[in-house]
């Protein structure tokens, strides 16, 4: 059993919950690894169909545990970063199942930029965001500087990594920086309810929509139509497709099995 996150799956969902509150869930090496492990899982159970991650406590994650970095016999930063941190976003981006963040608190560092990575971000009303990394004289890692920019421009991006301000989450969701904040009292039902909806819908569609999403950053339009035209294909040969269309023409619901 992990010790510094909780798993757990529940109506096709897997939840992921940072777990070390008392140090506002700062993430060190066993977490990290923990936490890709937990990744590894949801990749490879068929029956996880969407995954939820938030932390427990007043934070969602303070970003790096500064006292692994200042450890003399601890890992260095490009060990750190390498093993840990880039493989937690790509296993994010690479996951062909949706992945909601739900932001319980203030999200810093590394810890708001690998929430930035996930395909749906919420917050609760009391959250804040900040990039934090100029304070102590790095760059913004885990993916923030490609992902940060194209979600509230370069301008917008190149001020919060610089000025490492710390931002309401009301205001991340006017910027596009997250999808939408809910109020503190219903935040846990109302962002789970997201990935339970989402783990009832067309599993292997909602997959090559990730993958489509990906590919569209590196393409000119004409290239992305190709891409388009490619995962239409292989999402039209799924089960889900034939039962969504079956249940539109027979005014039903639809009764998805993500195959």
């Amino acid at each position: 059993m992990p010790d510094h996150i909780l798993f757990s799956v529940e109506n096709q969902v897997a939840r992921i919950v940072l777990n070390r509150p008392q140090v506002f869930n700062s993430m060190h090496h066993a977490m990290r690894q923990e936490i890709l492990a937990a990744l590894e899982t949801c990749k490879n159970d068929p029956a996880i169909r969407a995954v939820y991650l938030t932390g427990t406590g007043k934070a969602f994650c303070a970003g790096e545990d500064l006292q692994e970095v200042t450890d003399p016999n601890g890992p260095s930063l490009n060990e750190i970063i390498s093993t840990g941190y880039n493989p937690i976003v790509l296993s994010i981006r690479n996951l062909e199942k949706p992945v909601v963040c739900a932001v319980n608190g203030v999200a810093a560092g590394a810890g708001a930029n690998i929430a930035l990575a996930c395909d749906i971000t919420v917050a609760t009303a009391s959250a804040s965001f900040t990039q934090a990394f100029s304070k102590i004289g790095l760059i913004p890692d885990s993916g923030g500087t490609w992902t940060l920019p194209r979600l509230v421009g370069l301008q917008r991006a190149t001020a919060l990594m610089m000025l490492s301000d710390k931002i309401p989450a009301s205001e991340a969701s006017a910027m596009g920086m997250i999808w939408k904040t809910f109020p503190d009292e219903t935040f846990a039902e109302d962002s789970l309810k997201i990935a339970e909806t989402l783990a009832q819908m067309p599993t292997q569609g909602l997959g090559l929509t990730k993958r489509a999403l990906n590919r569209a950053f590196s393409h000119d339009f004409a290239a992305q139509l190709t891409v388009e035209d490619e995962l239409q294909t292989a999402a039209g040969k799924t089960n889900d497709y034939k039962e969504g269309v079956s249940a539109f023409l027979e005014k039903r619901k639809p009764n998805f099995t993500g195959n």
